[in-house]
Parts: structure tokens; sequence; C-alpha cells
């Protein structure tokens, strides 16, 4: 009788202990960001876990759209949000832009390659260059744009090592598995001497990073208040010191 008595409890209790829990699904480029931001956001709401999921933008909208339990989406492009928005995957009311970024080439710390510009990597010197998925990836997509912006796909686009994600392209140029990455610059910040920023792409509408609250989230008012906090004076703080600049 005890026991059972103690099982019921045990059932009762456990969707208290996960009620307070908070699925975040953020851009690979918001790794060590998100992770501090969490960290300050349960210390500021004892009982709540954040619960953080990394991947592709694309990759992020992609298990959404199949059900995966998120409560936040933060992707590192417009094109993916407005895609979940399309879908309904997101509530629009709640979708705010709070970072952006800066798009870079970066080479292996001992490289001795004269890269200066997009027309650089056009040079037989360089034979591979890590770009993310097009498709999936934004860091793709706007190292994609600005090579033909500038008439250099064709020429770059056989030398391109595809990765999964902007971090896979970081992890290429750190091992010097590649002559270069496109990446952003706060992933550069984010590995200090393993890689070496040759120089900036500029990138006509810029690199915004835009968050909401999921459509299907059980959690609505904890997720409202998650996004808050990315925008609060603290939250920009953590943004700042990880190498993104304010909206």
């Amino acid at each position: 009788m005890k026991a059972w008595i103690t099982a019921l409890l045990l059932l009762a209790a456990a969707p208290l202990a996960s009620a307070a829990d908070l699925t975040v699904s953020a851009a690979s480029s918001l790794t060590e960001s998100f992770r501090d931001i969490a960290t300050a956001y349960q210390k500021a709401h004892p009982g709540t876990r954040v619960d953080l999921n990394f991947a592709a933008s694309g990759v992020l909208l992609q298990q959404i759209a199949r059900g995966a339990p998120v409560d936040v989406l933060a992707s590192a492009d417009e094109a993916t949000m407005d895609q979940a928005v399309k879908g309904g995957h997101v509530d629009p009311a709640t979708r705010r832009v709070f970072a952006r970024n800066a798009l870079w080439v970066i080479v292996p710390p001992d490289s001795r390659l004269p890269l200066t510009a997009l027309q650089s990597l056009a040079q037989p010197a360089v034979t591979r260059v890590a770009i993310g998925n097009p498709d999936s990836v934004p860091v793709g997509r706007y190292a994609r744009a600005a090579l033909q912006s500038a008439a250099l796909w064709t020429a770059v686009q056989r030398k391109v090592i595809t990765t999964q994600n902007v971090r896979q392209s970081l992890d290429y140029v750190a091992r010097g598995e590649v002559d270069a990455g496109f990446v952003y610059a706060t992933d550069a910040q984010a590995m200090p001497g393993r890689v070496k920023r040759a120089f900036q792409v500029p990138v006509s509408a810029g690199i915004t990073y835009p968050l909401a609250v999921a459509s299907h989230s059980s959690r609505a008012i904890e997720a409202q208040r998650f996004v808050a906090f990315v925008q609060s004076a603290a939250g920009q703080a953590i943004l700042r010191r990880h190498g993104f600049s304010s909206p």
C-alpha cells in the first residue's frame, strides 16, 4: 500500500517537474552566447531549466515542422524565420530581431595565402573553401550571394567543401583541412588562436538574428519571458561579449 501511494505521488509530481522546462532551438553560431544567456536566465528565474538545441537554422525549422517540442526558435537569418511564420510554426506577434553579426573569411593560423578580398579565393593556390550548405545554412546563403554579386561563384564553387553548419566550417579551418572558410565574426572570436581572420565580406542587407515563440509551445508565457530576457540589458550584454552587435 505504501509503495502504491509513493508511486502515485511520483506520477503526480512528474508533470510539475517538467512544467518549468523550456526548450530553445538556436542557430549553431549562438552556441556560446545562448549557453551563457540560459545560465543567466535560470539564475534570474529559479526553478526554470532551459534546454538548448543547436543546429543550422534550416535544420531547426525542419525539426519544428515535424513536431519537435520547441518553445523558442532563434535563427541566424530572416529568411528562415519568414518560412517559419509562413508555415505557421511560430507566433509572428512574438518575432523580434535581437542581434546582428558580420561575415568573414577565415584561414588557418599558419596560412601564408595572400587572401585580402573575395577575388583572392579564385587564385589557383586556393583549392578548398568551406561554405555552409546554402539550402539549409544561412551563412552559406550569405556567402553564395556575396560571391554571386562579385561574379565569382562559378570560379569558387568547384573548390567548395559543403558543411552542415557554420561550426563545421570553423572546425575545418581550425584543423587546417581547408584553405579558407566563411563564418560569422562571432565564430571566429570563439576560437582565438586557432583561426585567423583574412577579410570581412560585405553583405548588402546585413545579418540579423530573429527569434520567436513556437506556435505549438505549451509554455508560451515562459517562452515570451525568455524572448524578453534576450532583449534585456542583461541578455544584450552577454551577446556583445560574444561579438554580436545590438539590433
